[in-house]
């Protein structure tokens, strides 16, 4: 993206150069209820879960997608890797993971080691809000609520008339927006004003979209999209709307189990109608292995609204 001067875009620095993604910004946008297990854990992966994503995500039946019958109903694997990724469009977070099938013999021994493991975790401040007509209007701002911009955004100075400052926040491809943030209006509120247009069109967000603003552990400013959910005429440009590449994760899953290879599988945090993979200790401590019930257990609080801080 070319930087546009007061436009409030700054593109990231050294065209090309790719950066990782903010682990707690995109935990934010994938929601509250996703937790990814370390890298070097044991994960139960689920193939009938995957199957159905694949399905949600290309928008056909299941009976549609090629089956595997060798393929076991659940793996027990170790995560080799894992990468935090967004659609270049869309904003969409999706995390890629290599897994390593391993035999009953190792699992004792794995488990021991996992001690040290660091997990991922949720951004510890960070606010969410559903935008309505009034923030997505080419002519108009962004209401912040109070609480909120107290304790994200840096204190304004209220000996000014009015109270405003620049706000500086990244978004999940690390290009840097600027906002004016004023206290004005009767009853008086925070504001988002110069800049938000800008960025409301760039990402093209509608009413019913959610913006998120968090401040990570070094203190930056941060901003995410949550989009809602509406029926799709066309696939995602996203990597988790390949035909060809769903099908060969699955047929590389297949593999994996017979051969006790690496294979790579893509986690897309938006299709919550199915669940493709579990932390090891997490399954075992629920004394369930039954995919059917580990989905109830782990998707049946799915539909909680967030709160605000």
């Amino acid at each position: 993206m070319k930087d546009q001067g007061s436009s409030g875009v700054s593109p990231a620095p050294g065209e090309g150069e790719k950066k990782a993604i903010n682990s707690e910004l995109w935990h934010a946008c994938a929601g509250p209820l996703v937790s990814l297990p370390p890298v070097g854990s044991l994960v139960v992966y689920f193939p009938q879960g995957h199957s159905e994503q694949v399905a949600a995500s290309m928008h056909k039946e299941l009976d549609n997608i090629p089956g595997y019958p060798s393929l076991p109903s659940k793996l027990i694997c170790k995560l080799l890797s894992l990468t935090l990724h967004a659609d270049s469009e869309t904003d969409e977070v999706y995390a890629q993971m290599t897994l390593q099938p391993v035999n009953k013999y190792d699992r004792d021994a794995m488990l021991a080691s996992e001690l040290g493991l660091k997990q991922n975790k949720q951004p510890a401040e960070f606010f969410c809000k559903t935008l309505t007509a009034s923030d997505t209007s080419t002519h108009g701002g962004f209401s912040v609520p109070r609480r909120a911009a107290e304790k994200i955004f840096p204190p304004l100075d209220f000996t000014m008339q009015p109270p405003a400052q620049e706000l500086i926040a990244k978004d999940l491809h690390d290009i840097s927006w600027k906002f004016r943030h004023i206290y004005r209006g009767q009853p008086k509120r925070h504001l988002l004003t110069t800049g938000w247009s800008v960025f409301v069109s760039t990402k093209r967000l509608l009413a019913g979209d959610s913006v998120l603003f968090i401040r990570d552990e070094k203190s930056q400013l941060l901003l995410g999209i949550r989009r809602a959910t509406r029926p799709q005429p066309a696939l995602s440009s996203s990597v988790l709307s390949s035909d060809s590449m769903h099908i060969g994760i699955l047929a590389a899953a297949a593999h994996a189990a017979a051969n006790s290879s690496p294979f790579t599988i893509f986690y897309n945090p938006r299709y919550y109608s199915s669940y493709l993979i579990s932390h090891y200790p997490n399954a075992l401590s629920a004394t369930l292995w039954d995919y059917e019930l580990i989905v109830v257990i782990l998707i049946g609080q799915v539909h909680q609204n967030l709160s605000f801080l």
